[in-house]
């Protein structure tokens, strides 16, 4: 770890297959390509293990996440590696007819930091035939999470989330200086708004952003856009990577939070506010202050 606190951020752009055993092969290759170059922390995408959209053969290769063998592997990875690895998400079974879509931060010693369960589910009917029903197959979480790095507070979301602007401010306002945004965009979705939802993220939460994707034609026949991404609190796109598996890295700075969230305060200045319905009487605002 730098002595100015600094640090390299690397994310990990995979192209996941159906079987965890390739998936893990491919993850576990690329994570030593980014310590090799000098990354401390590193992030990959969401469903690392395996993409089925088939349920029938998505539950035959689902463990749970105390029998999972590539959690088991990742954690063994963090603590040869000594970094800290953010594993984007991994399909693991919930109950008989639930999967759950977990995010896992491990630390240098291999220990599970904290874990996540993505909230929002992609359920959507997208122009030219293509349709998600990913409540069919996954319990949604409940609960926002942050954890510790040594450089500052690190708030965990994944992929559909980041479309939902109040999960990020509350990270925000809990002490985030960074949040992931894990990812497998379709290529449909992520060419019309994944660099926009990504910066304003940052720009609103003055948080760095991080977002590790999926990317190109699956074995499963899905597209996934890729352009994984590392954006600072101003908004600026510090490294993005392209439509192939690969590594981008970028050295971060914490100090740039509090740059920028002094030169727009605006996470001091929201205000909770309800709508009147003139139906029912007269237009009015009622304004409360928020919490900072």
């Amino acid at each position: 770890m730098s002595a100015d606190n600094t640090f390299t951020a690397a994310m990990v752009q995979m192209r996941t297959g159906l079987l965890p055993g390739p998936s893990l092969e491919q993850g576990t290759k690329l994570i030593r390509q980014a310590a090799a170059q000098g990354a401390e922390y590193v992030l990959t995408p969401e469903v690392s293990n395996m993409m089925q959209l088939n349920r029938k053969a998505l539950f035959e290769h689902l463990s749970s996440e105390q029998d999972d063998p590539s959690l088991r592997a990742y954690q063994a990875l963090a603590a040869e590696l000594k970094i800290y690895l953010h594993i984007g998400s991994l399909a693991l079974r919930f109950s008989p007819e639930k999967a759950v879509n977990r995010s896992f931060l491990i630390a240098p010693d291999g220990r599970v930091l904290a874990s996540y369960d993505k909230i929002h589910m992609f359920d959507i009917d997208l122009p030219g035939g293509e349709s998600y029903r990913e409540s069919a197959n996954y319990q949604p979480g409940e609960t926002a999470v942050i954890s510790d790095l040594p450089w500052g507070r690190i708030g965990l979301t994944i992929c559909y989330d980041v479309r939902f602007p109040a999960l990020y401010r509350a990270l925000a306002e809990s002490g985030a200086s960074f949040i992931t945004v894990p990812s497998a965009f379709t290529r449909k979705t992520g060419e019309a708004h994944w660099h926009v939802l990504l910066r304003a993220r940052a720009i609103e939460t003055g948080c760095f952003v991080f977002a590790a994707a999926q990317a190109g034609l699956h074995e499963n026949k899905r597209e996934t856009y890729g352009h994984s991404l590392i954006i600072d609190p101003w908004g600026e796109v510090l490294a993005e990577a392209g439509v192939e598996p690969g590594v981008i890295m970028a050295k971060i700075d914490p100090s740039k939070v509090e740059t920028a969230r002094k030169a727009v305060p605006s996470l001091q200045h929201g205000r909770r506010f309800s709508v009147a319905d003139p139906k029912s009487g007269p237009e009015h605002l009622h304004l409360v202050r928020g919490s900072a």
